[in-house]
């Protein structure tokens, strides 16, 4: 069975096949940008541009940047609020003639890095944070996913958190990393005082860049740059519908 997996964020739509017992993609992620405004329509209209791509494939995983249920896209912070309550699953399953999983974009980051990545034979509560558009949030105990936290969306100093330190926030107000990184430190230490957990691991664009504000970071909790970078979105979620299969059969 050959699983696609597919991953919408705030700039751009990527996907590329996987191979869900390596936790490797099987062919070069291809990318559109994300439509402006991300209305239903135009996002199934971008992921069935991406999905066309590839051939052979037998199911599909999707992530969505906000809270998913049972398919259902509960939230929509950063697309648009067509998006509320929409049915996701079946909406992309009706376009792409193929069964179709759904779930947060940061819980499919995460579940990457907890199976094949930086969070890999870890214990405990295991935190991923993933700073892009808006801060994303996937939380770990023991391994086992606790779905659809939203902690990039605490007050911070009376703003939401990924208004005060997402890397869109970082860009658009031309921050150097010295000050980012004090917003971050403000976020993480208060992220420290609510869970106390064991390990973040910090994914999005701006992992790439971990050596220039990490080191700027006084926390007390390890702290690690996701290993799989832009395709952990990917392989969640396609190791997400592989799972929804086997548990089908």
């Amino acid at each position: 069975m050959t699983t696609l997996g597919i991953d919408i964020g705030g700039s751009g739509v990527k996907g590329a096949p996987v191979d869900t017992e390596r936790g490797e993609l099987t062919a070069e992620r291809f990318r559109v940008p994300t439509p402006k405004p991300a209305d239903v329509d135009s996002v199934v209209d971008a992921v069935a541009e991406v999905a066309a791509k590839y051939e052979g494939y037998d199911r599909v995983g999707i992530t969505f940047p906000g809270v998913v249920v049972d398919g259902v896209t509960r939230s929509a912070a950063n697309v648009d609020k067509s998006w509320l309550n929409a049915p996701a699953a079946k909406l992309f399953s009706e376009r792409l003639g193929k069964p179709v999983t759904v779930l947060n974009d940061a819980d499919a980051a995460g579940a990457a890095e907890v199976a094949f990545g930086a969070g890999r034979d870890q214990s405990g509560l295991i935190m991923m944070l993933t700073f892009g558009t808006g801060i994303g949030s996937a939380l770990f105990l023991d391994g086992v996913l606790i779905p659809n936290t939203e902690f990039g969306h605490l007050e911070i100093d009376g703003r939401d958190a990924e208004l005060l330190a997402s890397d869109r926030i970082r860009e658009a107000e031309d921050l150097s990393w010295e000050k980012w990184a004090h917003r971050v430190q403000k976020y993480l230490r208060h992220v420290e005082m609510l869970l106390a957990p064991r390990l973040f691991i910090v994914g999005g664009g701006v992992s790439k860049k971990s050596e220039k504000f990490f080191p700027l970071l006084d926390i007390g909790t390890p702290i690690v740059a996701a290993t799989l970078l832009n395709e952990a979105g990917i392989i969640g979620a396609a190791a997400a519908a592989s799972r929804s299969a086997d548990r089908a059969v």
